[in-house]
């Protein structure tokens, strides 16, 4: 059965950034599709959650909307990537929106070159912040062309300014955000595809830091906040609305780097 309200797969969505963009769809009337790979507990509490926003945006019984769902996929194997794909359409009998949100880094020491000349730390940036994308994309394009849908990658300012986690992290983000460019005129005009690139996120990546280097990051910050999840989101399902925009990387980062 075709849900009847437009449909959302969001990757890497059983917490963090992934989580609140997904209630903000749920909250915006999308079924939802969660993949997570690692916590089957955490994505199942989430998607209680889900649930509970859906209730309240439509105020009606719980059947008027379609449930939403969970599915496993590793997405540093095509493979894996092309059955999320395939079973999230399959699942729902349709696809409008994708929030690529999957990625990977490995602290390094950004000061010496030494330290950053680790083959394999190149190798899973660049599959699990380009290729990964790519192969998303490439396997549900007949999917979001049905309904001129939208794909949305969550890229970073580490791709744009600065050194980020590690030089292969940046240089690996550099590329997805001008893959996105790429890939835009490629699956034009029926999808639209765009990223989002925020500064530090006070989820569980940012415990990493430390109390006196959140304080420095905020300090340079014009606004004096950090981008919240929320404010990301908001942009997320906004971009996934607006049919005007495609091919664009828009930088959150409060100012920081003006």
């Amino acid at each position: 059965m075709t849900s009847k309200s437009p449909v959302v797969l969001v990757t890497a969505g059983s917490a963090g950034l992934g989580a609140a963009v997904a209630k903000h769809f749920a909250a915006s009337g999308f079924s939802v599709i969660i993949n997570y790979f690692n916590n089957e507990t955490r994505a199942k509490q989430t998607l209680a959650a889900l649930d509970r926003v859906s209730e309240d945006s439509t105020k009606t019984d719980q059947r008027q909307y379609r449930k939403h769902t969970i599915i496993r996929a590793d997405l540093e194997q095509r493979c894996e990537v092309e059955r999320l794909a395939h079973e999230a359409y399959a699942v729902q009998g349709r696809l409008d929106v994708i929030f690529s949100n999957g990625g990977w880094t490995r602290f390094r020491d950004t000061q010496k070159l030494c330290d950053n000349a680790f083959d394999d730390d190149w190798d899973r940036a660049f599959t699990a912040n380009v290729k990964s994308h790519m192969w998303l994309l490439h396997a549900a394009e007949t999917y979001l062309a049905e309904h001129d849908g939208a794909f949305i990658t969550t890229a970073s300012l580490a791709g744009v300014h600065g050194m980020g986690s590690s030089l292969a992290y940046s240089a690996a983000k550099a590329a997805q955000i001008h893959m996105v460019k790429g890939l835009a005129a490629m699956v034009a005009p029926r999808i639209r595809v765009n990223s989002v690139s925020p500064g530090l996120l006070e989820t569980e990546w940012a415990e990493r830091f430390s109390a006196g280097q959140k304080a420095d990051m905020l300090n340079k910050t014009k606004l004096r906040r950090f981008v919240t999840v929320d404010d990301v989101a908001d942009h997320v399902v906004a971009l996934a609305r607006n049919r005007g925009i495609t091919g664009v990387n828009v930088v959150m980062d409060a100012g920081m780097c003006l």
